[in-house]
This record gives structure tokens, sequence and C-alpha cells, in this order.
């Protein structure tokens, strides 16, 4: 069985999937156009470049007067990192990822005829770079979601990472550094950086949240010599289920019943309130649960 086995072709799942991955990529292109590249932000990845490229060449070649175009100069720079990033590191890249830059692309180059480069906002950078980190985070992070990207920096990281044996996530921090440095060389302005790494952060924290959903749901170890009369609460009063797990005390060496269980925000605190009514010296360790599938939550299954 494959690890990603893609959905048959035409299915509503499949269909789902390619709508997502343009509307992904519809999303980040607003928050390039209206909010990034107006105010000359070079956020990492080939649309940081493309960006650089694009002011640096206004007034410079005739058949481009504005600058080349953004949409245009990052779909220079992702078709051959994708080929050779195919020919380097095998044939990770699928059709998904050559839709999402393709689409990405072509979605700057229609704003942009629309908008040319003019803020959405005036006068109002750190507004700007805000929504523009957002927005590109949620469309990246949609896109990651149904198993696509759009391209770039990533690519170059993966490559580097065969040869160096450095974590790809550090490369890639590596990458879209020397990026934003890039623009600090070409603009010659210490905010451009500033904002920039700004956006890369928020960006960072967008996709994850995209990607692992907003969960009210927490995870519960709850330690106590009450466990019978907890895990009856659980059951009967939360309608939830839960798991014993055998454990032993480290400095008594006392065999202990642990219950490992999941509730909502709600739920926790009514279980809390009544923990300590029935056992004060109970411990009780409480994570959040950023995703949660199964019985009970969201379903595990995903339809063809």
């Amino acid at each position: 069985m494959k690890l990603l086995e893609p959905a048959k072709k035409f299915t509503p799942r499949w269909l789902l999937e390619y709508f997502m991955i343009i509307l992904g990529a519809f999303i980040m292109s607003v928050g390039f156009v209206y909010f990034i590249t107006p105010y000359k932000f070079v956020p990492g990845g080939v649309y940081g470049v493309a960006i650089v490229v694009h002011w640096v060449t206004k007034g410079v070649f005739a058949f481009a007067p504005d600058g080349i175009p953004v949409g245009l100069m990052g779909l220079a720079l992702d078709i051959p990192l994708t080929i050779l990033g195919t020919k380097i590191l095998g044939p990770k890249f699928g059709i998904k990822t050559v839709v999402g830059f393709v689409a990405v692309s072509q979605f700057i180059l229609l704003l942009t005829f629309f908008q040319g480069d003019n803020p959405l906002v005036e006068n109002d950078p750190l507004l700007s770079a805000l929504f523009g980190a957002v927005l590109v985070g949620v469309g990246i992070g949609i896109m990651f979601r149904f198993k696509a990207t759009s391209g770039g920096s990533d690519i170059i990281a993966m490559i580097l990472a065969k040869y160096t044996h450095l974590p790809v996530g550090q490369l890639l921090i590596y990458v879209d550094s020397i990026i934003v440095l890039l623009g600090l060389v070409v603009f010659k302005d210490w905010k451009i950086p500033l904002y920039s790494w700004l956006i890369i952060f928020i960006t960072g924290k967008v996709i994850d949240t995209v990607i692992q959903g907003i969960s009210y749901e927490k995870t519960l170890f709850i330690i106590s010599d009450k466990h019978e009369a907890i895990r009856d609460v659980i059951i009967k009063e939360l309608d939830r289920g839960g798991t014993f797990i055998q454990g032993k005390g480290m400095f008594m060496g006392t065999e202990k019943n642990i219950i490992f269980t999941v509730v909502n925000r709600k739920e926790l605190a009514l279980l809390k309130d009544y923990v300590h009514k029935v056992d004060p010296h109970a411990f009780l360790t409480v994570l959040d649960a950023n995703e949660i599938l199964g019985e009970g939550f969201k379903p595990l299954k995903q339809d063809n």
C-alpha cells in the first residue's frame, strides 16, 4: 500500500483536492499582489527573488517597462528548480505541485494586471506585512493539506540536504534568509528584511495552524488512586472514552493506573472540578491536542 495513495480521477475527492489547491494558490497570490510586493518585502522563496527582480528591472527593458512581472519571474524560476529537483531527488514532485506553482504564477499575473504595484493599504507597511503573511500562510497551508506545494526554495533546501545531510527545515531557513538579505543589499533599507523576517515567521505559524487545524480539545493524563470513580464520570457523565495505562511510581515503586483521555475545554473544566473533589492529591497533566481523529471527533476515513 502506498503511503500517499492518489484519489481516483474525477471523483468528488479528486475534484475537491484540485479545487482547494487552486483556491490556496489564489489566496497566496492575493497576499503577494495586494500586501507584499507593493512594499518591496522579500519573504524568501522564489517570489522573494521575483519581487527583487521586478523592482530592479523597472525601466530597464523595453518589453517590460514596469519591470519583469513577479508572476512570470516566479514561474521562470519554479520550472527549472522542479526539473532539477526531479533529476536529483527523483519523482517527488507530482502534478499537484506543477498545478500549484503554475496557478500561483497565473493568479499573480492576473491580479497585478488590475492592481499594479499599488498596495491595498497605503502608508501602512506593518498592517500590510501582517495581512500578507496571513494570506500567504493560509494559501500555502491549504496547498500543503492537499499534497501540493508552490515549488521554490523548499526544493533548493531538499537538494542541499541530500549533499550536506543537514535538516531540510534548517536549510530552508538559511536559503530564505539569504534571499531576505538580498533585498537588503538591493534596496539598502533595513526595514525591508525586518518586515520580511516577520512575514516568514507569521507565515510559518499560519501554515502550521491550517495544516493541524484550530482545536479546542485537550489531552489529559490523570494519576489518581480514585481512578475508577474518575473513569465512571468520563464515561457516564461526559460520554467520552479513555484508556488505562499501567505505570509505576518512581519514588515508592507502587503500581499506578494512568487515565489517558481527550475532552473539550468545557468538559475539561467540569472534570478538573470533579477530580479535585474526589482526590485533591491527584496529578493531572493537560496538553493541547492539535488534531483528534477517530470516534467522537473528526472522522479518520476519507471518502474516495
